[in-house]
């Protein structure tokens, strides 16, 4: 039933949650690692942990501290620290869908003040959902469109039906996760396209992952001020300008890339 696809935000808790993009002099709590709580597992700089925060009712919220620099993002990493990154990000949201204690488990990331996140310290998100299955939303075509880059391990397109609208980056590979190193360094090149050569300024992106037919999928997001035609009228809008995208992408990180 309709009804079922809601979750329930809970106020009370988000009430105490810091925000650095709307209070600057927020502490940012994943800074102080030794106040750190409710520690799931550390490799390195990453952190998986319980939410302090969370503010979505019937879930198990789980978050992934990505470094221990608050200041910098996905593109200045080097590739190798991305490929550890996902590798282990990656390794515990499938080590809790298997756990099949929720009906889906979702992982996503949230970049800059457009994004939806309240923290700029790098993290990510994994979220154990008890009551709905975020893939009966979700059509094959929303992962298709204008071919970027292919490998026998990976390919990269640009949306021509988006689940969102304007742009949105699918880059997939098989879950036996074979191309995880290469998968990794795509993303981490689409991620430095968005936020330094896409056609407008841009500082904000939304990273969403999904597992399907044996798939892993990432979908990047630049992230704007949603169209008031999509809040009002679910009514999306595509670029009149998408081959002219996928061509830049293609041109500048894609020519002479080899895997």
């Amino acid at each position: 039933m309709e009804q079922d696809r809601y979750l329930t935000f809970l106020n009370d808790i988000n009430d105490g949650k810091p925000n650095n993009f709307v209070n600057k002099d927020t502490e940012c709590p994943f800074c102080d690692r030794k106040s750190l709580e409710n520690i799931i597992d550390t490799e390195g700089p990453f952190i998986i942990l319980k939410n302090k925060y969370p503010t979505i009712k019937d879930t198990c919220q789980l978050v992934i501290i990505e470094s221990y620099e608050c200041d910098t993002n996905m593109s200045k990493d080097s590739d190798e620290y991305m490929i550890e990154l996902i590798r282990f990000s990656i390794k515990h949201w499938l080590e809790i869908e298997k756990s099949n204690k929720y009906k889906s488990v979702i992982f996503y990331k949230n970049h800059g003040p457009r994004s939806g996140g309240s923290l700029k310290h790098p993290h990510m998100q994994i979220v154990g959902i008890d009551n709905i299955d975020y893939k009966e939303s979700l059509r094959e075509d929303n992962f298709e469109g204008i071919s970027i880059y292919e490998s026998e391990g990976c390919s990269i397109n640009l949306s021509t039906k988006p689940f969102n609208g304007f742009s949105e980056f699918n880059i997939i590979m098989s879950d036996t996760l074979d191309a995880i190193e290469e998968f990794s360094c795509i993303v981490k090149k689409v991620v430095t396209y968005v936020l330094n050569d896409y056609f407008v300024k841009c500082d904000s992106f939304n990273l969403f992952f999904y597992h399907m037919d044996k798939r892993i999928i990432c979908k990047v997001f630049p992230r704007f001020v949603t169209s008031p035609l999509n809040l009002g009228y679910g009514i999306r809008q595509i670029s009149d300008s998408a081959e002219d995208i996928a061509d830049d992408l293609k041109k500048l990180y894609f020519t002479d890339y080899k895997k």
